[in-house]
């Protein structure tokens, strides 16, 4: 089946298995490997978009169901002020190790700073708790979250 959606602002289009998910019709189908695979059962967080604003796993989500929907990607936080700070304080604080789950990071607290600019700790913590790393112990990529929150009040 063909697909037809806006992926980072721009028309994409291409044909899909009925059962490809999501992550693997970006990854795979459109070229774009911002997106990790890692669990496939949408515990980890690496595979995070923004599906019609809304936060989502793309692992979970069937391709065929989002024909006609709007996709953010990391790849598409690059033209997104928030998106672009948030990545440069997961640099400054020392967020990115191994760099696997970095862009479900990144693209879930751009989200959270998108809805609440100033989010507390706690509010830090829950938007962030469906994101999994093996290689940073999570207080670097808070710092980061707080950096990135901060700048945005300049």
């Amino acid at each position: 089946m063909r697909v037809c959606l806006t992926v980072n602002g721009g028309p994409r289009e291409a044909e899909a298995w009925e059962g490809e998910s999501l992550l693997y019709f970006l990854r795979e189908r459109l070229g774009l490997f911002g997106s990790k695979n890692a669990c496939e059962q949408g515990e980890c967080g690496s595979c995070s978009v923004i599906l019609d604003g809304q936060l989502v796993c793309a692992c979970l989500v069937l391709a065929a169901a989002v024909d006609g929907s709007s996709v953010t990607t990391i790849e598409g936080l690059a033209e997104d002020p928030v998106g672009v700070r948030v990545q440069e304080a997961m640099v400054a604080a020392g967020g990115v190790q191994c760099g696997f789950c970095t862009p479900g990071f990144v693209v879930a607290l751009t989200d959270l700073l998108h809805r609440n600019p100033a989010p507390s700790e706690w509010e830090v913590r829950e938007a962030l708790s469906g994101n999994l790393c093996r290689c940073t112990g999570y207080v670097r990529i808070l710092e980061a979250a707080q950096r990135a929150a901060q700048a945005g009040r300049g």
